[in-house]
């Protein structure tokens, strides 16, 4: 199947270690997003890399649709301003989640159109280039509030603790990689949690040094994360401590700002 470039074409796209659906899923790719075409696998299965953070991982090709490499190297444009966007896809009727980015030159006419798929939009939004500080950060990542832990989600229906900064910082404009030690190598390093600035990026290892978690900084003693659920705890020089239990979650390992 020559199918180089396509863009996706359900609300959310499982992404998983092999060619198979029980396989684990590692992470998702969200409506509108385009993915490059690595390999073709059995019963419909294709190996893809995606464009916004370089993810590799198998999907079903029904969940795509082939496009052209114009439409590939097309800024993104506009984004899903509601927890749940209508639009329709060929007619038929498609709800899709908070902050998708979206290439769409013809938003202006609400009619775009990707490879054989015609689209429709009721309401998206502009991207508002450069126009960032922290209210609009804390607006963004307060949408997420209460989104259940999923392992590998990037969605307001289900979302990890990394899939969670990169949402979040995606809408800010500031590209992020994709798991938690991946993110921990951008940026540069914040000495003491004294000096954090709302949006600096914690990062937390385990037993053996290895980052597993991270989070964003609202101030120098509070937290939002993804950790059961999208929540807001507490912390000090040593760590995260759940503000229901008082326990101890998170060892903390450095403290990182990003920007444009």
């Amino acid at each position: 199947m020559n199918m180089p470039y396509a863009i996706i074409v359900v609300p959310v796209m499982p992404l998983r270690a092999e060619h198979a659906h029980k396989s684990e899923m590692i992470s998702q790719g969200l409506w509108g997003e385009c993915v490059t075409i690595l390999e073709t696998g059995p019963d419909g299965w294709v190996k893809v890399r995606g464009q916004y953070d370089g993810y590799e991982g198998w999907a079903t090709a029904n969940n795509l649709e082939t496009i052209d490499q114009q439409l590939f190297d097309a800024p993104y444009t506009h984004y899903a301003p509601h927890w749940v966007t209508p639009v329709s896809i060929n007619g038929w009727p498609m709800y899709i989640p908070y902050g998708c980015l979206i290439k769409a030159p013809n938003a202006d006419s609400k009619r775009t159109v990707w490879g054989k798929a015609e689209i429709q939009f009721e309401e998206i939004q502009p991207l508002q280039t450069g126009n960032h500080n922290a209210d609009s950060l804390m607006r963004i990542a307060s949408r997420f509030l209460n989104t259940g832990y999923l392992w590998g989600g990037r969605s307001v229906f289900g979302i990890d603790c990394s899939g969670f900064t990169q949402s979040v910082f995606k809408l800010l404009e500031i590209p992020l990689l994709r798991d938690a030690y991946q993110q921990a190598t951008q940026g540069i390093t914040v000495d003491f949690l004294q000096e954090a600035q709302t949006g600096d990026m914690a990062f937390f290892d385990n037993a053996d040094g290895r980052i597993t978690h991270v989070g964003i900084l609202l101030n120098d003693h509070e937290i939002i994360h993804s950790s059961g659920k999208v929540r807001i705890d507490s912390i000090d020089n040593q760590g995260i401590i759940n503000v229901d239990t008082g326990l101890r979650t998170h060892k903390l390992r450095i403290i990182k700002r990003v920007s444009r």
